[in-house]
């Protein structure tokens, strides 16, 4: 396949590539129970790619039809002068959605100049809204910083501003109401997130803390009226909408409503790596093409188009098996 841009990303299945997920780094202040071990080891600085290297992967990938990126982690905002990279993909002139995940906690400091680069939308990690237990679950975190993060980035008038959830059943699952209610209070939308079998953890059994989309959902239907939508933001959250006020209540469902069939994504790890599926091991080292190949980005080009061809078709996660030994800090959120 040529990288002809006006012909798009399109995998072996027939699904055509339009969204990026770019992390900027594999670190984090956070420690959260189900995303990383407490005593991590990360990459050694010299092993991440360059700012400079990360926009020109972006600009890569505008070029050959994405026309989302949204930048992760670990933690973006964490990373030493981040905003210049969010200014830059975000001057790309086709690029119509560039995004953030966050976990918040320097929201509250970035939300004007995120604003400012060019950020539409904005997904924010909050899994409880306790104090001790967020303390609990992030190990590290705290609850008011989070929420302070949240009220900044809402005085900003981002388009978008939507909560990502991980319930576990004996940790949060009691809150799913509560947080909805905060959501609709302050017009956000929020994401419930099965829990994603990614990197050896020892603080619970996955499996003991399972808890599927649909249990959520029924669990809601009982406080709410909630209806299914027709939504889409491009990643992989099924909508329903709630019949009161603008609020949308999304699923990630990887275990119980695989969402393999429509992917259009692929994500580059803050090493380099094109990783082609979240739950295979399948990759491809642009941060090496771009060194070996500097200044010349019909190579880099090529090297995703090519990759793009060995896309799998899905993933099989189960609830207890660890298929990627990988966290889910180092794939990127």
């Amino acid at each position: 396949m040529s990288t002809n841009a006006a012909q798009p990303l399109t995998d072996p299945f027939g699904r055509k590539i339009t969204y990026l997920r770019l992390s900027v780094t594999d670190r984090c202040d956070f420690r959260c129970v189900y995303c990383m071990a407490e005593e991590m080891t990360f990459l050694p600085r010299a092993q991440l790619c360059t700012l400079e290297e990360l926009a020109e992967i972006g600009a890569a990938f505008c070029e050959l039809g994405v026309t989302q990126i949204r930048l992760t982690g670990g933690e973006p905002l964490i990373r030493r002068n981040v905003q210049s990279l969010f200014h830059q993909l975000g001057a790309l002139p086709s690029l119509k959605d560039l995004t953030l995940t966050t976990n918040g906690s320097h929201l509250a400091q970035y939300a004007g100049e995120l604003k400012k680069a060019g950020v539409k939308r904005i997904n924010v990690s909050l899994d409880t809204l306790q104090q001790e237990r967020f303390k609990a679950l992030s190990r590290t975190g705290d609850l008011q910083q989070v929420l302070a993060g949240l009220e900044a980035a809402k005085s900003q008038g981002f388009s978008a501003i939507k909560l990502n959830a991980v319930i576990l059943r004996n940790r949060n699952f009691d809150e799913v109401v509560d947080l909805v209610e905060y959501a609709h209070r302050n017009q956000f939308d929020i994401s419930f997130i099965e829990e994603m079998p990614l990197g050896h953890i020892s603080e619970h059994g996955r499996g003991e803390e399972f808890v599927s989309s649909e249990e959520i959902l029924n669990c809601l239907k009982q406080h709410f009226a909630i209806q299914p939508s027709g939504y889409s933001t491009g990643g992989p959250s099924r909508y329903w909408q709630l019949a009161e006020g603008q609020t949308r209540v999304g699923f990630i469902s990887p275990h119980s409503n695989n969402f393999c069939g429509d992917c259009n994504r692929v994500r580059v790890s803050a090493e380099g790596k094109l990783l082609l599926c979240l739950g295979n091991e399948h990759s491809v080292d642009l941060k090496a093409v771009i060194r070996a190949h500097p200044g010349d980005r019909e190579k880099l080009k090529q090297a995703i188009v090519d990759a793009i061809g060995i896309k799998p078709e899905r993933h099989h996660f189960e609830h207890d098996d660890v298929q990627i030994v990988r966290f889910m800090n180092t794939t990127g959120g």
